[in-house]
């Protein structure tokens, strides 16, 4: 099977030439002018509330006005169909973005479109793998579920094995690319109705937002998706992940191996067959953790429907098509971030986050480590080795909105499956510590220990910049003092033998002050240092 890479790259030809080919069956203006409408609305709220919500940080608001403007919100997308339900869905993780409010409303919106007709769907099916009963022994043409793009079918593969086919809906990349069209033809006008500082994170989610939408719509692509988490957690005694059936799988066509199992919120079925859900939400949150921090990809989309139990407790996962991707380093500083807030220590969660990109290294330091503190302190009630991942998300929300605060792409997928996943817990109200299962399995995969290391060597490397500022500014600080004059000839020896000693001081100051917002520790070792130094020139002097 081809890489997703080589799948995407062929799909953006295929769409551009598809789109040279059909500029005139492009939306009119007047629809375009239409979907404006509808949407102006739910901008125009949006704009206010957020303002709102940034000016007090959240507090001492009318959350339920939020929420019920959410919920127009919603209404409005699932009346404008399935783009904007995914939109929908996509804006549900951007904590950078949206109150707290309209988040939670949003991550209750559900992908659950009515099916089309078989008789429409039948021809899909045929033009990709021919004849049905040539490629399946049987099919049902019931559809288990419909969804915005696709729906599923129950079948029999060869030797009699039940299968899930998921089948694109009929028209739906002309219905989505037609969306995406408005969609950027109308952003211009609606970053005017948002605050400046969101126009590039709003105009950056849109591209992202497609980028994902697009990659969806390819099931070869969710098909390796699945083949590499399969490979990841091969030796993972607790999840079942299906096989896929790549010889029945094409672009719109995916044929997975089908294994029923009990929902993983519900809790009557669960307590039937004797599963404790304690150890179940534990066991939940240790896997996707797992995936994000340990592998290169993690699945991205753990609502209860994506998630089910078998009869022995293991976990089975559904639907790999939307996933994140997180390089090593990155993986690193995820963790490093996570330990600098369980540290309790804002400066090098500070630190993580300009280096993850988050913030502008130009920020006021002191203000932000500030908010970042106070929050940490003040959220819920909690003291910080007891938070779990809604204070995080609360954070983010919260305190480092009035920053200049973005969220890359993949982030903002880990905070919508981290979300999904405390969903769970607070489903089944169970007794369960967020920090301590964190803590268990970064110890147990060795992820600590790398995290310390890197934080050493990160310190270290601007230790040793500040030490190499410092010491360019060395020889105009040696040309001030020699322009200082001569102080009689019995002093000048003792004049010049003090004079390195005086530049060392220099640099080991300058070079700890820049260091101290960074790492205090070095930065006071650095000062220590420095005051030996000029004990030393003093010495030489008289």
């Amino acid at each position: 099977m081809e890489s997703p890479e080589q799948i995407r790259r062929e799909e953006g030809a295929r769409i551009a030439a598809t789109k040279e080919a059909q500029v005139y069956q492009r939306p009119s203006k007047l629809h375009v002018a239409k979907i404006l409408l509808k949407l102006l609305p739910v901008v125009l709220n949006f704009r206010r509330d957020r303002r709102e919500w940034v000016k007090r940080e959240g507090k001492n608001v009318n959350e339920e006005k939020y929420r019920r403007h959410a919920r127009k919100a919603l209404k409005t997308f699932i009346e404008l169909g399935p783009s904007y339900i995914k939109l929908g869905q996509w804006l549900s993780t951007r904590v950078d973005i949206l109150p707290q409010p309209y988040l939670e409303v949003l991550s209750k919106l559900q992908d659950d479109v009515p099916p089309a007709l078989f008789s429409k769907i039948k021809p899909i099916i045929e033009d990709e793998l021919g004849k049905i009963e040539n490629a399946f022994e049987e099919f049902d043409p019931a559809p288990l579920s419909g969804a915005s793009l696709g729906q599923v079918y129950l079948a029999k593969h060869a030797g009699g094995r039940k299968v899930i086919v998921k089948v694109s809906r009929p028209d739906i990349e002309r219905v989505i690319e037609d969306d995406i069209y408005v969609l950027k033809k109308i952003m211009p006008l609606a970053t005017r109705f948002i605050d400046p500082n969101l126009r590039f994170s709003a105009e950056g989610m849109l591209a992202q937002f497609i980028e994902t939408v697009h990659e969806e719509m390819d099931y070869r692509i969710e098909a390796r998706n699945l083949l590499t988490i399969k490979s990841n957690l091969a030796d993972d005694p607790s999840v079942i992940i299906p096989d896929v059936f790549l010889e029945r799988t094409t672009k719109h066509v995916l044929t997975m191996e089908y294994i029923p199992g009990i929902k993983v919120t519900d809790a009557p079925s669960l307590d039937a067959k004797g599963i404790d859900r304690e150890k179940l939400v534990v066991r939940v949150h240790r896997l996707f953790f797992k995936m994000l921090l340990r592998h290169n990809i993690f699945h991205a989309d753990p609502h209860p429907g994506n998630i089910s139990v078998a009869d022995d407790g293991r976990l089975i996962l559904y639907d790999f098509g939307m996933v994140g991707r997180l390089d090593s380093e990155t993986r690193i500083r995820l963790i490093r971030l996570y330990l600098g807030l369980l540290d309790k220590d804002p400066e090098r969660t500070v630190n993580v986050l300009i280096e993850l990109g988050t913030l502008e290294p130009t920020v006021n330091r002191y203000v932000v480590e500030r908010g970042i503190a106070l929050s940490i302190q003040s959220m819920h009630g909690r003291e910080v080795d007891r938070m779990e991942v809604k204070a995080l998300v609360d954070l983010a929300n919260k305190t480092m909105s009035r920053f200049p605060f973005r969220l890359p792409k993949n982030l903002a997928l880990y905070m919508r499956m981290a979300s999904i996943l405390e969903g769970i817990y607070y489903h089944h109200k169970v007794s369960f510590q967020f920090a301590k299962v964190l803590a268990n399995l970064l110890e147990e995969e060795g992820l600590v220990r790398d995290a310390y290391i890197e934080e050493v060597k990160v310190s270290a490397k601007r230790f040793a910049k500040g030490i190499q500022d410092s010491v360019n500014v060395a020889p105009l600080l040696k040309m001030y003092l020699e322009t200082q004059g001569p102080y009689g000839n019995s002093m000048q020896e003792k004049n010049n033998s003090a004079l390195a000693a005086s530049i060392l001081s220099s640099a080991l100051f300058i070079g700890s002050a820049l260091m101290l917002p960074y790492n205090s520790y070095l930065s006071y070792g650095g000062f220590a240092a420095a005051a030996a130094a000029v004990a030393v020139a003093l010495k030489k002097k008289f």
